[in-house]
C-alpha cells in the first residue's frame, strides 16, 4: 500500500481541520482504520511510519486503544491487531441484530435440508464480512468463521451484494478499489454482476478451496440487498442433496428471511 508523503499527509490533515477539529479522535480513528486494513500485526514504529506521525503523537493513542480493548497485542508480540470489540458493537445495531434474529432459525433449517453449512455476509467498507454461520449437520463440511473478511470482488457473496445495490452505491463501492486495478478488471466484474442480477444468484468454484462451489443469493430489504446468504457447497462422495437442490433450498431460505425482514420493518 502506497504511503503518503509528509507534505501530502500535512495537506490532508489541514483540509480536515478546516471542516472540524478533534485531533485526538482523528489519531485514534486513523490507527483503527489502518490496523483494520492490514492482514499482519503492526508495531508502534510501523504504525507511526504509515501514518506519518511521530512516536510521541501516537504513543498515548495506542495505549488508550489497547486499554479500552479496541486493539490488542498479537500472541507472538510482533505488533498490534484490531480486536473484535468494534465488530461486536456493530452486531448490536438494530438492523443487524434483527436480521440475525430472523435469519438464524432459517439457516439452521437450511443446513438440515442440504447437509451443507451456510453463512451470512454484509458489506463493510471495500469488503464483505461474515456476521453469522451455521455448521453442516453432516460429519464432513466446510464453514467460514464469523468475522472473516474479503474484498468484495473476490467472493460470490460480494458480487451478489454489489449486483443488488442501486447505481450510486455501486459506484461508491467500486471507488474504494480503484487504486491498483485496471479498467478491464472493473469491466469484467460489473459484467459478471449484471449476469448475477439477471439470474438472481451466483454459483462458482471457490478460488481458495478445491472441491467447494460457492453458491450465494441476496437477502433483500426492499429493492436492495441487505446481506448475502451463501452455501460453500462441498462435493463429497456422499451428498445429502445435489448442488442444484442446494441452490433451490438456498433461494427459498433467502426469500423467507427477506419476507420476515419486510414484515419486521412494517411493524416499526
Amino acid at each position: 500500500m502506497a504511503r503518503l508523503t509528509k507534505s501530502e499527509a500535512v495537506a490532508v490533515r489541514e483540509s480536515r481541520a478546516e471542516r472540524y477539529s478533534a485531533p485526538a479522535l482523528e489519531k485514534g480513528l486513523d490507527i483503527l482504520e489502518l490496523l483494520a486494513k492490514e492482514r499482519e500485526p503492526m508495531s508502534r514504529a510501523r504504525i507511526c511510519e504509515r501514518l506519518n506521525r511521530s512516536h510521541s503523537e501516537l504513543f498515548r493513542m495506542i495505549q488508550v486503544l489497547e486499554y479500552r480493548g479496541f486493539i490488542q497485542q498479537a500472541p507472538d508480540g510482533s505488533g498490534f491487531l484490531p480486536s473484535d470489540k468494534l465488530f461486536t458493537l456493530g452486531m448490536e445495531k438494530a438492523p443487524i441484530k434483527t436480521m440475525l434474529e430472523v435469519a438464524l432459525p432459517v439457516m439452521r433449517e437450511l443446513t438440515h435440508e442440504t447437509g451443507q453449512s451456510c453463512h451470512l455476509s454484509v458489506r463493510s467498507g471495500g469488503e464483505i464480512v461474515v456476521v453469522a454461520r451455521m455448521e453442516s449437520s453432516e460429519q464432513i463440511g466446510f464453514t467460514v468463521r464469523v468475522g472473516y473478511r474479503i474484498v468484495f470482488t473476490e467472493s460470490a457473496s460480494g458480487v451478489v451484494l454489489y449486483a443488488f445495490m442501486d447505481e450510486n452505491d455501486q459506484r461508491r463501492w467500486l471507488e474504494t478499489l480503484r487504486r491498483g486495478r485496471s479498467a478491464r478488471q472493473f469491466a469484467d466484474f460489473t459484467e459478471r454482476a449484471s449476469r448475477v442480477r439477471g439470474r438472481g444468484y451466483e454459483k462458482w468454484k471457490s478460488k481458495f478451496i478445491a472441491g467447494v462451489t460457492d453458491i450465494s443469493v441476496p437477502i433483500l430489504r426492499g429493492p436492495t440487498a441487505a446481506a448475502a446468504l451463501a452455501i460453500p457447497f462441498v462435493h463429497s462422495t456422499k451428498l445429502a442433496v445435489t448442488a442444484e437442490t442446494a441452490l433451490k433450498e438456498l433461494r427459498n431460505a433467502a426469500q423467507e428471511i427477506s419476507a420476515a425482514l419486510l414484515a419486521s420493518d412494517h411493524r416499526i
